[in-house]
């Protein structure tokens, strides 16, 4: 009999969380997501700010920023060439 109860019990408490998650895990999932873009918001209002300000220019003026990066033109051998032949 107590078998029966225990097994009676543990149905009872997975249906009983089935439905609760159907209730409460749209309100969960939208709190988390507007936490998320809350979160997103502030990170790219960070970002606007670190930009640098616009220097005021007359019309006409032609400014080029340029970002240059170095690549690493490596003419280092890295090791022998091996060819290999099939044998039959």
């Amino acid at each position: 009999m107590a078998f029966l109860k225990t097994i009676l019990i543990i149905l009872l408490v997975y249906y009983l969380f089935k439905i609760l998650i159907k209730l409460f895990a749209p309100k969960i999932l939208n709190y988390a997501g507007k936490k998320a873009e809350q979160h997103f918001r502030e990170k790219l209002e960070g970002f606007n700010t670190q930009q640098q300000p616009q220097k005021s220019t007359e019309q006409g003026d032609v400014i080029i920023d340029k970002n240059t990066t170095r690549k690493s033109n490596s003419s280092k051998k890295v090791g022998e060439y091996i060819d290999f032949e099939e044998i039959d």
